[in-house]
């Protein structure tokens, strides 16, 4: 699957709860905290939310990538 927005966050969900709202909670927090528009944030997370769990995993794990500090 493609990128909805070629952006991603510093985030690694690894050890993140499994829950679906703690996902895109942790996910719109650090968006916020990197600077996305809020347009942007709501555009992954209403892609996330149109299907099953599996695409909304796929969908935030798309968009955030471990950066080396």
């Amino acid at each position: 699957m493609k990128k909805v927005i070629d952006k991603t966050v510093n985030l690694d969900l690894i050890g993140v709860n499994g829950n679906a709202f703690m996902i895109m909670g942790v996910f719109q927090r650090q968006a916020r905290r990197e600077g996305w528009t809020p347009k942007e944030i709501d555009t992954i997370l209403a892609e996330a939310k149109s299907s099953d769990y599996n695409h909304l995993l796929t969908t935030i794990s798309n968009h955030c990538e471990v950066k080396e500090e």
